[in-house]
């Protein structure tokens, strides 16, 4: 008899910011399949098993936690942020796609929480006020010159764009190659975002215009928000500035 198998995100780190949704699944379930530092965050029970792996073994993961939902556990693959955005829903979903029809049975509960672009977001105003994308620089899983082509064209058509892995030890010179992309198309004066940590107590928020935005700012942890031209910044005297994207774009009504 098949069990249940959850996926939860955890939110951005802030244990605040985990909805109560993904709470009462950890509490009903009894192993927990995800990546150590995301397991880390959760207060688990004596009685309940977790198995860490790394970050990069998600399809591995996922085959892993379908076969003890399979088996008649209680599952629960745990992502930071939301589960669904460049995290394990995605590769649940590819391995039942690719996996034995017996996976096809299997209740699967994928819950929504915060993700890290939200997070960034409404700490600084509303920068996705109006359309925006977000894509993953990593590529890990898709060639770089489709990232070029995709971040030159989501500038040319206005969205406010949210980027996810912007960096790392093996790719330090991706997300300097996306702000040269960015700069003959946007205005120089439009705001870049770099949102580390979110919440959390060792929070890091910086706002720069684009043509000061330093690669060497961000990490594998930092989500990175870069305005469209209609994205302003309210100068407060006594407060941190607001960033924010009008509702409306510049060739429509108010």
């Amino acid at each position: 008899m098949s069990g249940r198998l959850y996926v939860i995100g955890t939110g951005p780190g802030n244990p605040e910011q985990m909805t109560p949704e993904a709470a009462a699944a950890v509490a009903a379930s009894t192993e927990f399949f995800g990546y150590g530092p995301y397991l880390d965050r959760l207060s688990l029970r004596p009685d309940q098993q977790r198995i860490a792996s790394d970050n990069r073994e998600e399809i591995d993961r996922a085959k892993a936690s379908l076969e003890r939902a399979s088996a008649g556990a209680v599952v629960c693959v745990v992502s930071g942020g939301d589960p669904g955005v460049f995290a394990m829903a995605a590769a649940i979903c590819e391995a039942i796609d690719n996996g034995p029809d017996a996976w096809r049975d299997i209740d699967l509960v994928i819950l929504p929480g915060i993700t890290a672009m939200l997070a960034v977001a409404a700490r600084l105003g509303a920068p996705l006020g109006h359309d925006f994308c977000a894509m993953s620089l990593s590529d890990n899983l898709k060639p770089w010159d489709l990232i070029e082509r995709r971040l030159t064209l989501a500038a040319e058509a206005g969205f406010v764009i949210a980027l996810y892995n912007p960096i790392s030890k093996a790719r330090p010179w991706q997300l300097g190659r996306a702000f040269e992309i960015l700069r003959p198309i946007l205005p120089a004066a439009t705001p870049v975002i770099f949102g580390r940590a979110a919440g959390r107590p060792d929070e890091r928020l910086t706002v720069v215009p684009l043509s000061e935005a330093d690669a060497a700012v961000a990490d594998m942890a930092t989500c990175v928000i870069i305005g469209s031209p209609e994205t302003r910044i309210i100068q407060r005297p006594t407060k941190p500035d607001l960033v924010y994207t009008p509702r409306f774009a510049a060739t429509e009504t108010k």
